[in-house]
C-alpha cells in the first residue's frame, strides 16, 4: 500500500529564501531520519513565506502505511517556524 500526503506550509518569519531553505532542511532532513518517508517540496521554491511538500510511505497494509505518515506529519507540525495551511492524504 502507498499512502502519501500533500501539505502547503506558511512561513510568516522568514524573510528570504536561504531563512526558508534552512527550516526546509531541518524539517525533511527530521523526518527522513526518524521515519520510513519520502520527502520532498514540489511547489512554492521560489516563495520565501509558502511551501508544498509531499511525503510518501510504503506500507504491507494501509493501517501502517497511513500511520507512518500521521507521524511524520505530527513531528512537521511540532516545528514553531511554520505553521500547515493544508494536508490532504490519500492512497494507491
Amino acid at each position: 500500500m502507498i499512502a502519501f500526503a500533500e501539505c502547503e506550509f506558511k512561513l510568516d518569519h522568514s524573510h528570504s529564501l536561504k531563512e526558508k531553505r534552512a527550516v526546509l532542511q531541518r524539517v525533511m532532513s527530521r523526518v527522513k531520519q526518524q521515519y520510513n518517508i519520502s520527502i520532498a517540496e514540489v511547489d512554492h521554491q521560489d516563495v520565501w513565506q509558502r511551501t508544498a511538500i509531499e511525503l510518501v510511505a510504503v506500507a504491507s497494509s494501509k493501517h501502517a502505511a497511513e500511520r507512518e505518515i500521521h507521524r511524520a506529519l505530527k513531528l512537521m507540525e511540532s516545528f514553531p517556524e511554520w505553521e500547515a495551511v493544508s494536508v490532504t492524504i490519500d492512497f494507491l
